[in-house]
Parts: structure tokens; C-alpha cells; sequence
């Protein structure tokens, strides 16, 4: 079956709360004598995705603030606690920047071990006076691609613009490992798709892995050939399977945490949305306020409304071709949110 042609080339542009938030060029730096320990999360770096946007966050540091680094890449979770320990331990070491929440179980023994290390801490909490905490209200961007997918499906193909289909309407979720932080973004997909139609069927299923392609083209190669028009992937480096699934099936695809559109270009055509969150602006803001002596612990919190660190992005070969209609809808959802007028379930069981 060819994919469903759901474009048009109506000339409707993407609204600037759509528009992917690109790193500004800043102009360069001193040398600075901070240096920085980086600590990934599991599923390591070439994830196109996650621990890829950490990454750039740091290497924007270096460029831009003069800073110095060193990371590490955990094989399992079980290497986080001597990673942890080993870069809080070094006297030369001014910042411990630790990726993703399988690092907050140690990091709660570990920043109270060494109280004067300053460290921080991506996708979870742990409350010390020498921890910032980064957050990200995933479950809201995830709304928005939902909401994208299910105007999608429901745009019946053999008419023109505007009209629709509600009959065989199917989009699809892949997790990478069971937890509460990918149950968020299953919700707020869930609760997006239903926001165009109680009725579109959403079948969801988890790799049990970030680094498992293969797995990942299986599970939404059977999404797809179950009338999926539309799969959203939340598992790392196992989402390249669903781009493969996507491009076989000729149907589309929406990436996750990085712009996928770009990091994996190779799937560009398949990508139409992705659901970013600014994990790379979480490392060089916590960076930037070691260097300008003003690390605060405590928690950053951060949506849709805070200066894009959490957004749907259109994919760069989509941009300017989705119907005006559905762009002004997804504006439309973008804003309610913002202004309190939807709210986006955090977890499944509130569905």
C-alpha cells in the first residue's frame, strides 16, 4: 500500500510555535577554567536522539563558553554509581552533569557523599542543595504530535483538503523500556490523538531496549501493516527501526527528543514531525551558570511555554506542506495548553 497522500501544497507555512528553535551562534568565548564531567544515559552516544542532544549541549559549551570536558557512557545502569563517583571526586572537575533518570537512585547518595561537588541532573529529582534539576513536561509535546498524527490518519487521502476519513484510523506507539518518564509520553500521544477523535485506534508497544533497531522495525512493521498511518517512537536508538518500518511501508513516522528530521536525515522523508525537548540547552544553561558563578540547585520545570524546550517540530521535508487547516489546529492545542484550557494527562491510567 503507497502512503497516504495527506499533504497538500496549499502554501500554509509552519506557525512559529511549530518552528524547530535553533542554537544561536555565540560568537565564540574566552577560554574558561571550568571543566565538566558528562555522564550519558544508557543506550550511549549515536543515539540520534536523546544522549546525541546532550552532547551537543556540551559541545556548544566548549565552543561558546570556553569550558573543558570529559564523559563517560555507562554500558547499564550499573556503571553510573563509579562514573558518578569518580568525576565527583576530581578536584579539577567543577560540574557532574548526569543524563537521564537512571542516574538519580546513585545520585542521591552521591551528592550527599560529596557536598561540594556541584552536579546536574536530566529527567529526574533528587533534592540536595548541590543539585539542579532538569525536567521536561513531555507528556505536552507528545500531546502535540499526537494531535498531529490523528489530523493525519483522518485526512482521507482519495479526497481534497479539509475532508476526512474516521473509518480504519490507526496510529501507533513504540517505547523503548517500560518506565514512568516513557508512560508520559504515551499519555500525552494518547490523549493528543484523542483530541481529534475518541475513536482512532492507538496501539501501543515497548522494545525493552533504546539500542534495539531491529526490535523497533518489527514491532512497527506490524503497526503498519495493521493500517498504522502514523507511528511515534519514544526509545532511543531503537527508533531508527521504526524510520526502517516507516520507509518499507511507505507511511510516516514522527521522531523523538532531537529534530530526527536532521540527526537522521537518512529518514527525512518518513519523519513528519518529531517531538523535541532541549536537553541540549538544559547542559549549556547548567554549564553557563558555573562559568558566571551562579549555579542555583532546585528544580527547572520546563513545557511548551518556556522558550521552546519542549515543542513539535516539523520535519525539514515537511515544512510549508501540511494543509493550513491542520496547522492552525495544532496551533490552536499548542495555545490551549500554554493557557490551561487542555490539560495533557502525565501518565496512562489518567487517559
Amino acid at each position: 500500500m503507497q502512503r497516504r497522500r495527506f499533504l497538500t501544497t496549499a502554501g500554509a507555512g509552519v506557525t512559529a510555535g511549530l518552528a524547530g528553535c535553533l542554537v544561536g551562534d555565540g560568537g565564540g568565548s574566552d577560554e574558561s577554567d571550568v571543566t565538566v564531567g558528562i555522564i550519558y544515559s544508557t543506550g550511549g552516544l549515536n543515539d540520534d536522539s536523546f544522549n546525541d542532544m546532550a552532547y551537543n549541549g556540551i559541545e556548544r559549551a566548549e565552543e561558546e563558553l570556553g569550558i573543558s570536558y570529559q564523559d563517560a557512557e555507562p554500558g547499564s545502569p550499573a556503571d553510573m554509581n563509579q562514573m558518578q563517583q569518580e568525576f565527583a571526586g576530581d578536584e579539577e572537575i567543577d560540574l557532574v552533569c548526569c543524563i537521564g533518570f537512571d542516574h538519580a537512585e546513585d545520585l542521591g547518595e552521591n551528592a550527599e557523599e560529596y557536598s561540594d561537588q556541584r552536579f546536574v541532573l536530566v529527567d529526574a529529582v533528587v533534592e540536595a542543595d548541590n543539585v539542579a534539576n532538569y525536567t521536561f513536561r513531555e507528556h505536552e509535546g507528545s500531546f502535540q504530535v499526537g494531535h498531529l498524527a490523528g489530523l493525519l490518519t483522518t485526512r482521507e487521502y482519495a479526497h481534497g483538503a479539509g475532508e476526512t476519513n474516521t473509518e480504519d484510523t490507526v496510529v501507533g506507539f513504540v517505547g523503548g523500556e517500560e518506565t514512568a518518564l516513557i508512560d508520559r509520553f504515551e499519555a500525552g500521544y494518547k490523549a493528543g490523538v484523542r483530541h481529534v477523535d475518541e475513536n482512532i485506534e492507538t496501539p501501543a508497544a515497548y522494545a525493552g531496549s533504546w539500542t534495539d533497531p531491529s526490535t523497533g522495525q518489527e514491532i512497527a512493521g506490524g503497526m503498519y501493516d495493521g493500517g498504522a498511518d502514523v507511528v511515534y517512537h519514544a526509545a532511543g536508538g531503537t527508533g531508527g527501526g521504526v524510520f526502517q518500518a516507516a520507509q518499507s511501508a511507505g507511511r510516516f513516522a514522527i521522531g523523538v527528543d532531537d529534530d530526527q528530521s536532521v540527526s537522521a536525515e537518512e529518514f527525512s522523508d518518513v519523519i513528519v514531525a518529531s517531538m523535541v525537548k532541549r536537553v541540549d540547552n538544559a547542559v549549556f544553561d547548567s554549564v553557563e551558570a558555573v562559568v558566571n558563578d551562579e549555579f542555583e540547585s532546585g528544580m527547572n520545570d520546563l513545557g511548551l511555554d518556556d522558550d521552546g524546550s519542549v515543542s513539535a517540530t516539523i520535519g525539514q521535508d515537511f515544512e510549508g506542506e501540511l494543509p493550513e487547516d491542520i496547522v492552525d489546529a495544532l496551533e490552536e492545542s499548542r495555545q490551549g495548553i500554554i493557557d490551561g484550557d487542555i490539560e495533557v494527562p502525565d501518565n496512562t491510567d489518567d487517559l
